[in-house]
């Protein structure tokens, strides 16, 4: 199975001690967002667990501890953008970040270490040409650390909408123009420029730029990480025009401090400090604990690798 940690809050960055409890344990329970009486428990046996998907703005308290996720395929998605703490108040300095972005892929391996540019948005000072400037200097620092690079453009989710009143979308020449430069200093670089999402402009332009237009976190992007055939079953994606496999997320919406004000996760910043302080490292559940009237069941897991080792590439 794939076990995800980062479509709901960032869990590297704020619970890594609570995360490796949890691995020493063996298991985890997670509270459905939906209904909050439904609880999940996952065995982390790496026996049944594939690969462990980390999406987080700040890897640096998970870096000291690699060892112990050295049983597990790994696949990490690191957004390093150039926002300031106007934007991103909560995520630490970006230098700090690409020199633990280099560790875990020294570790992991490139094709385990996956860039992400996003979301990007045009806003005062962070135009197109700063965008074009900042993408070249972070392409040259990372790309003998990773293989692909994702972006995607500002989508205005009511939260985000909320959390920054005024910020607009990206039109269509603006999208044109970025993706069709980003592409070219990517290749430039030997990393290849991956869209998440949606666009303005057609998937056929995207590629007449070279631009991969067929999912960020693909089954195929997940074989590359683990060198290894994986029998995915049926799934329903998140969004029609979404390919990727979202599988299994162990973490709780509003539990992420970044308070990045494009965010989709986080409706209420109240609500975010008190669920931090009803976290418990000790707790098999990343927030509070066990409540009356829970019904836990156990997950059906088990491996989806084939047998089949092979050598993945693009």
């Amino acid at each position: 199975m794939i076990l995800h940690t980062g479509n709901r809050t960032d869990i590297p960055a704020f619970y890594s001690e609570w995360f490796c409890n949890r691995l020493r344990e063996g298991y985890v329970l997670v509270r459905n967002p939906y209904n909050e009486k439904a609880v999940t428990r996952y065995e982390l046996n790496p026996q049944l667990v594939d690969l462990i998907v980390f999406c987080t703005k700040n890897p640096i308290p998970l870096v000291t501890h690699l060892d112990e996720l050295s049983a597990f395929g790994q696949l990490w998605y690191v957004t390093i953008t150039p926002y300031g703490k106007g934007i991103e108040p909560g995520v630490p300095d970006k230098i700090d970040v690409i020199d633990a972005f280099k560790k875990i892929s020294a570790r992991c391996g490139k094709d385990s270490c996956i860039w992400r540019y996003d979301p990007i948005m045009i806003h005062e000072k962070y135009t197109r040409d700063q965008h074009l400037k900042s993408f070249e200097k972070m392409c040259a620092a990372l790309s003998s650390f990773t293989e692909t690079c994702v972006f995607s453009f500002v989508e205005l989710y009511e939260k985000v909408k909320k959390n920054f009143p005024g910020l607009r979308e990206v039109c269509a020449d603006d999208q044109r123009f970025l993706a069709e430069r980003l592409s070219k200093i990517a290749a430039g670089y030997g990393i290849r420029l991956t869209l998440c999402g949606q666009s303005k402009i057609s998937d056929q332009e995207l590629r007449s730029y070279g631009v991969d237009v067929s999912g960020c976190m693909t089954q195929a992007v997940m074989q590359r990480a683990l060198h290894t055939a994986l029998t995915v079953p049926p799934h329903k994606a998140p969004r029609a025009e979404c390919a990727c496999y979202l599988g299994f997320d162990i973490g709780a919406y509003n539990s992420c401090a970044h308070f990045c004000r494009y965010c989709y996760a986080n409706s209420d910043r109240a609500k975010v400090m008190q669920n931090m302080r009803n976290h418990n490292p000790a707790s098999p559940f990343l927030i509070g604990g066990a409540l009356p009237g829970d019904e836990v069941h156990q997950a059906v897991q088990f491996s989806f690798r084939n047998g089949q080792n092979e050598l993945f590439s693009f």
